[in-house]
Order: structure tokens, then sequence, then C-alpha cells
């Protein structure tokens, strides 16, 4: 931790909107869930704190630990939480910020911090209410204060334990078991988050200790998103040898993007407005999208790249192969929802615009080798797109069910109620008509697989559009794919992946989730895509039957039957080695069946995976599997 400093930031700029309320009651309206995720985005609410700390240049280190007993401590070197008792609560700033729901030094004029991911001001109070103690140690003037919390409730007031030449904030809370369905932390999720935390507050130290098992990590970079435009293209195939950069600062806020080109045949573009990650976009993307387009183009007639009777390049042909960071920081940042995943402020969409435009166009004019290698990878794009054009039509047409030839491959369900509709999406002729036989007519449809299906990791989209497999896939789920696909469309609100529990119908089932993660992505966003579980066997004795969907509980049931040595056991290697009886039974019932539905909470770690298993480059899927090889089981060759 760093010296003590003097400043400004005192009790005063602690301002109280409303009390805490209902936090322990609703905990869903505070954390969006419960579960796993809900566990791990307390660690967020602290750690930003600390970030904001960090990008109002009052701290550069940030430790985490995990500690033994379960619990989690965050520590910072920043100006440290006031003390003081406040004039509006009567308590000390520590404890109002600590029990009073939207208390924090980021509200108005006079708040402690010019910018703030932290922008609702609940995130320590909920953290606080959640668990079932919570600790706080306050490193400031000369001395350590401390106050313990249980259930929110504190359980004495502010004492100091000490003096210190140092000064931060360290916060311990344990999460308390009866509100979450987990209190276990997961290093991978952590560790995820301060990476790209790490990312987008450069020269700050971010540090992680895992007691349970002796692990450390420490982040620092330098370059900032350079160094995450570097991490998300380390295993592709780059145009350029330089990234661009830029960072600048405008009458707006801050402004900072990292971009390259890469041979992929899809855009990754992540945007974050005060290091809050804005899934949905906004303001900040729109202005650069427009300039990107923009400046391309002009650089190209310029060049004489793009001659005088082509058609200028399209938004759709510059995104083919982008990878891109855009980071904005300003002072009152408007997000839409609660969720803060798209960003409002209109004002940031020029600015952006006009910085990066100015600074683009100067990096092309200057590296003339990587322009012509990005022009040349938009207008191979762009050749692309024009024959796609034909393709796309053509499965969308009118009629088109007929005109396919699906209408006699889709066996269709009879409601035309989309949230009573399910998809079952299988393999094979055979499974076909287990499925086709065994499933309920009113609600359930099924559509086979014939043939190789194509890898379209590694293809541009008029190939996709041209391979029948495919197409038929997008008539059936009638959204559409491209610029024009609409997911209200949807004619099934459950889309179930049901293949082989084998190696082939792994693979299957992997080609499947590339095609709806690159292409039918809101089918995922919006919870509406499942893989179904078969039995993996049928164990059976004196003609009672048990289906057994995992090795685990096959042996657990094999030591309940009396004489296990007289238990018939069948494997099922194929959904068409079971009757259509069967396979309702054990697959398609809604009243028994199992399923689980695909979700994408990382959307980064998802791309890369997508790109190291199903892309080009053979290395990083060889080091993938030798890395991960220990923790496959069921594994049938």
């Amino acid at each position: 931790m760093s010296e003590v400093q003097n400043t400004a930031y005192s009790a005063e700029n602690i301002q109280v909107l409303e009390g805490l309320a209902a936090v322990r009651k609703r905990p869903g309206m505070y954390i969006g869930t419960t579960d796993v995720a809900g566990l791990h985005h307390l660690i967020k609410e602290i750690v930003d704190n600390s970030i904001d700390e960090a990008m109002g240049g009052h701290c550069d280190m940030i430790e985490i630990t995990v500690n033994k007993d379960g619990s989690l401590s965050v520590m910072d070197n920043g100006r440290g939480i006031p003390v003081e008792r406040h004039s509006k609560t009567g308590k000390s700033a520590l404890e109002t910020v600590l029990t009073v729901l939207h208390a924090g030094g980021k509200f108005g004029e006079g708040g402690g911090y010019k910018v703030s991911g932290g922008l609702h001001g609940v995130g320590v109070s909920v953290v606080n209410a959640l668990s079932m103690w919570l600790k706080a140690e306050v490193y400031r003037e000369g001395k350590i204060y401390f106050q313990e919390y249980e259930v929110g409730v504190p359980k004495e007031d502010i004492k100091v334990i000490g003096d210190t030449n140092f000064r931060g904030t360290k916060i311990t809370f344990k999460p308390d078991p009866n509100i979450f369905e987990a209190v276990n932390f997961d290093a991978e999720t952590i560790l995820n988050r301060l990476r790209q935390q790490a990312y987008l507050t450069k020269g700050v130290n971010i540090k992680f200790y895992d007691e349970r098992d002796g692990r450390a990590h420490h982040f620092y970079f330098e370059g900032g998103i350079q160094s995450y435009v570097q991490h998300l293209n380390e295993n592709k195939d780059l145009i350029g040898s330089k990234i661009f950069y830029l960072d600048k600062t405008v009458d707006e806020g801050m402004i900072e993007i990292a971009l390259q080109y890469t041979g992929s045949f899809n855009d990754q573009v992540i945007t974050f407005a005060n290091t809050i990650n804005t899934i949905e976009g906004g303001m900040h993307l729109t202005g650069f999208r427009s300039a990107l387009t923009r400046t391309i183009n002009s650089y190209a007639r310029k060049a004489g790249l793009l001659k005088e009777k082509e058609d200028n390049l399209t938004a759709e042909d510059v995104r083919e192969g982008l990878t891109a960071i855009i980071s904005v920081k300003l002072a009152d940042p408007q997000f839409e929802g609660q969720t803060k995943s798209k960003l409002g402020n209109s004002e940031m969409r020029t600015a952006v615009e006009n910085a990066f435009g100015e600074a683009f166009i100067e990096f092309l004019e200057e590296n003339p080798n990587d322009a012509k290698g990005i022009f040349n990878k938009c207008a191979l794009a762009a050749r692309a797109r024009i024959a796609a054009r034909a393709a796309r039509d053509t499965v969308m047409r009118k009629g088109a069910l007929d005109s396919l030839g699906l209408a006699d491959k889709l066996a269709d369900c009879s409601t035309k109620v989309p949230e009573e509709s399910e998809l079952f999406i299988v393999e094979g002729e055979s499974a076909g008509g287990s499925a086709k036989q065994g499933r309920e007519r009113g609600f359930q449809a099924i559509l086979p697989l014939r043939g190789k299906i194509l890898n379209v990791e590694q293809a541009r989209i008029d190939r996709i559009l041209a391979n029948k497999e495919i197409k038929d896939l997008i008539v059936a789920l009638g959204i559409g794919v491209g610029e024009t696909q609409d997911i209200s469309k949807l004619r099934y609100h459950k889309v179930i992946i049901m293949t082989d529990a084998d190696v082939d119908g792994s693979h299957i089932r992997t080609l499947l989730l590339t095609i709806f993660y690159r292409y039918l992505k809101p089918v995922i966003d919006q919870g509406y895509l499942y893989i179904a579980q078969p039995p993996l066997y049928k164990l059976e004795q004196n003609k009672k039957i048990r289906y057994v969907y995992t090795e685990d509980t096959k042996e657990t049931i094999l030591s309940s039957f009396n004489d296990p040595e007289k238990v018939k056991i069948q494997r099922y290697k194929g959904l068409g080695e079971m009757n259509p009886e069967q396979l309702w039974e054990t697959t398609m019932d809604p009243e028994v069946r199992s399923m689980y539905r695909i979700t994408v909470e990382d959307a980064e770690m998802a791309d890369k995976v997508f790109e190291t298993l199903m892309g080009g480059e053979v290395a990083p899927r060889k080091k993938f599997i030798q890395a991960h090889a220990k923790n496959v089981r069921n594994l049938d060759i």
C-alpha cells in the first residue's frame, strides 16, 4: 500500500439516496441471481470500487484472496473509505457505505469520483447484506480502523486497532449459504474477470491468491487494451504487423481503442464504459462502426484501391476478421436498463466517431502495407457478401419450406404457438425415425440431419448458406440470418440438440453449437437452446428397468440391486438403438427428461474456445486437448 497523503475525499462526499431494505428477501433484484453467477457478482461489486479508485489515479494495487475458510478478501491501496461521522446518517461514513443502499462517493458534482463504474452505489452494502459476516479495515490518516458485521448488522462501532504508514481499504466477507445455492468461489471465473479489468486499467497491479490450493497470479498490462487485442488474437492468422491504438482525452471523457484484423471470418468487438462490459453496445460502438466504414472507404478511394465505378465497402464487409476493444470513460454514463448493458450517451457517439476517424486514417496512411492487407480482407468479404445474398434470398424467400423440400424432412408439430413448441435436432435416419414415432406430435417437431455438417468456423457465409443441412435448419427456425435476423420470428422456444452419447455424437453436437454461436446466437442469448441427455445405460433385473445417465450413477444403482452379477447391462451408443417408447420415456418426455440449457456467461472465453477447437490452427487445438485430456470421462473410441 502507498503512503498516507492529504485528500479532500471526506464523509461529506458520501451522499445518501435511500435506506437499505429487502436485499436479503429479494437478492435477485440487486445481484440478478443467487446461483454461482450471483455469488461471483459479489466479488465484482467490491473489486469495482477498487477499480474506481485506480481510474481516479488514487490506487495502483489490488489484491484478491480466497481464504481457506471460504471467505474472500479484497484490498487496495486507494484513499481508504472515509471514517468520520456522516452529517445525515449520524453514523460513520464507513458504516453508512456498508449499511445504506445507494450511499457512496459516486453521486452528484460533490462526489468523490470523476469517473466511476459503480454508478448505482449499491455494491458494498448489498455484499454486506448477503454475507454471513463482513470485516472492514481502513488504513487512513495514520490509523487502522476496523468494524465487523453479521448479515449486514454492525456488531460494534468502528474502532481504531493500530497505527500504519499506509493507506487503503480491505474488505473480507463470507457469503451466506442461506442465500446462495453454492458458496464455493471458482478461481477461473475470478481470474477471467480480473484479467479483463487489468487490461482495461493499464498500469494497475492486480494480484490473486487462492489459499485453498496455493495458486497465485499477477496481472499487469502496461499496454492496456493493446495487450487485450494481442491476447484475443494469439491463435489467429494476423493481417498486418501492427495493432492500431488510440488513447485520447476529449471534452466528453477518455477514449481508448485498439484493433487488429485477422484471417477469421467472424468479428470480435468488445465494448466498455467505465470498465463495465456494455454487451449490447451503445453510442460508443455506433460511432466506432460509422467511422470505421467511412475511413476504410475514404482511404481506399484515395489510394486507388477502390476504382471509380466500384461500390463502397459496407459495414458488414469491414467487420469481417476484426478484433477490437473500445473503452470509454465518462463522468455521467447513462446506461439503458439496470444491467448497464448499453451506453446511451449520444455525445459519446460523436466523440468516438471523430477521434477514431482522425486517428485511423492517419494509421492507414502511415502503414500502407497494413492498410492494403486490411482492404484486401474487406474486399474479399464484399465478394462473399454478394455471393451470399443470392443464397440468403433463396433460404428466406416466401414458400421456402416447400421449395427446399423441407416439408418432407421436417416433422412439424401441430401447434403454431412458439412458447409451446419444441424442435429436436437429431442425427441420422434411424434416430430421426425413432424420434418421429416417439414424440408428442402436438408440440414436438423433429428435424433429422443427413450427411456431414459444415464446420462454420472455417467457412464464409456464402459457403455456409450453400450447405443444405444448415439451410434447412435456418428455414425451420424461421429467424433468418445476417443483418435481417429477427429472433421474434423463432418458431420454437425450445430448440433441443439430441445426438448420440458417443464421440461422433459429441462432434456433431459441437458443430451445431458452433453454428448457433456464430450465426444464430440470439437463440442462445434468449435461453432457447438446449442439449438433450439420453441415457448411457439400461439396467435390467427381474423385469425391473433403470435408465442411467452417468457412470457414477450406474455404479450407485448397481450396488443397490440384489446380486449385481445378474443385472443385464445395455450400453446405448446411439439413439437409434432405442425404440420410440424408450426414447420418449428417457429423453423426450417433459415430465422426466433431463436437459442442459446452453448459456454464454463469458462471450470472450466462448469465442476463444470455438476458435481453438474449430479453427484452422492445429497447434492450439493440440495444446488444449493435451491440457484437458485427463478430465475426459465416458470416452468411446
